[in-house]
């Protein structure tokens, strides 16, 4: 068993390899049964979440919302922009984390808002 030390996107993991030779990888194919891969979680998730899934957005920063771009029993698409806030005179895009329908939108235009404050409701 052999061990590693791996980066990825500055995480550290360790990991442990077996070292197995032909004979003991070729028995272990015949023995062992087809696996079929499971569907990539974004398409579960996605499939589920197109009813309401009460994931909260929240605002990242104190700041003003100077555009809302969603209303109450809208669908959205995950990377969806809801609203604009704008906070130290820069413009900040947020965007829906998920696919959903919008059950709630606690904001308008024009009104400030703290880090923490929920924005929209899916």
């Amino acid at each position: 068993m052999k061990s590693y030390e791996i980066t990825v996107n500055e995480k550290v993991y360790q990991v442990s390899v077996e070292e197995i030779d032909a004979n003991s990888f070729k028995a272990h194919q015949q023995t062992s049964s087809t696996v079929t891969p499971e569907e990539p979680p974004m398409q579960q998730k996605t499939a589920a979440s197109t009813a309401s899934s009460g994931t909260l957005v929240t605002a990242p920063m104190p700041g003003n919302i100077i555009k809302v771009s969603v209303q109450v029993g809208e669908a959205v698409k995950a990377g969806q922009v809801l609203c604009v806030l704008e906070a130290m005179k820069m413009e900040n895009e947020i965007v829906a984390p998920e696919d959903g329908t919008i059950s709630e939108v606690n904001i308008s235009k024009g009104a400030s808002v703290e880090a923490g404050d929920t924005l929209v409701k899916l």
